[in-house]
């Protein structure tokens, strides 16, 4: 078959057709998926980050982006640069909010997606997920002054949501379930959400609880605004990468293994949600039995529970 190829491309099509062909052939012997073989060539992992979810993926004073998910995401950094033999490999920081990180995963905008994606089955059917880094599920944010704490006493009552988020679901199924007449209205990212919430435009603001906390520590409002309610979702947040590629679902899962043989995950979540952030804030959120338990499993080291 390549001889007859060979004689029917001209001698500058050939030349090129021999270059691809060459690349090809190198990148099978390494033996990269596409997802490496393209960080191998750019020597840059493109990470996303969230503007606006602390302590997992936000912004610092000088407007760096830093986090929970973006550390962990900076670990997986390190050991695909053992996997593609270059250990200077260059990061690139790209925003992506609730609504467009899926698209930017599937059309290689980012390498891994570092923020609070809720690894369900629907999902999956897209993207790949690391092993769980943390777990959510959601709440409803309301002034300090209203009693109402449950979903059913807010019925007609006006939620607003984020874009793109499962707790945009969550919500129309409750309404639908109790038949509440709820007014959803949906913004763009979870800081415009909050804030009309506190321009009085909204009566709660459903997301995950612990991005709720995060919001009213980054504000300093624990005297206006408070977390109600039982859970209504369950979400259990992973890094987000390219499905159908397992060399880099292994690199992923090795990065984790080796955090949790070393004993860095729970030292990790300690420097995000129990100690005061790099903005000046302290979620003061202790570590749950079941994500300690989950990070326990990783670790592969003797003793490990694995």
């Amino acid at each position: 078959m390549r001889q007859a190829w060979t004689t029917a491309i001209s001698g500058g099509l050939l030349a090129a057709w021999l270059l691809t062909t060459g690349a090809v052939a190198q990148t099978a012997r390494e033996g990269l998926s596409p997802t490496l073989a393209a960080i191998k060539k750019s020597r840059t992992v493109k990470l996303g980050y969230r503007e606006s979810s602390p302590p997992f993926s936000f912004l610092d004073r000088a407007g760096h982006p830093i986090g929970y998910s973006l550390e962990l995401c900076e670990a997986v950094v390190e050991d695909i640069g053992i996997e593609v033999d270059d250990h200077a490999l260059r990061i690139e920081y790209v925003k992506v909010t609730s609504d467009d990180r899926i698209p930017a995963v599937l059309d290689g905008k980012i390498d891994l997606e570092c923020g609070t994606t809720t690894a369900n089955a629907e999902r999956r059917k897209l993207v790949a997920f690391s092993p769980l880094m943390f777990v959510a599920g959601t709440k409803l944010m309301v002034p300090k002054t209203t009693s109402a704490v449950a979903p059913t006493d807010f019925k007609g009552k006006t939620i607003v949501v984020t874009k793109g988020t499962t707790n945009e679901q969550a919500m129309h199924a409750v309404d639908k379930k109790f038949n509440l007449g709820l007014n959803i209205v949906v913004s763009p990212d979870h800081e415009q959400s909050y804030q009309m919430l506190v321009d009085g435009k909204a009566d709660a603001f459903a997301t995950d609880d612990i991005l709720l906390s995060g919001l009213i520590a980054r504000h300093k409002s624990q005297d206006k605004f408070r977390v109600v309610g039982d859970y209504l979702s369950y979400d259990p947040y992973g890094i987000m990468f390219r499905k159908g590629e397992p060399q880099l679902a292994a690199v992923v899962e090795r990065a984790f293994r080796r955090l949790g043989s070393n004993r860095d995950l729970i030292p990790l979540y300690n420097k995000w949600f129990v100690a005061r952030l790099p903005t000046g804030e302290r979620m003061g959120v202790s570590i749950s039995p079941q994500l300690e338990e989950s990070f326990k499993v990783l670790d592969d080291s003797a003793g490990g529970t694995n």
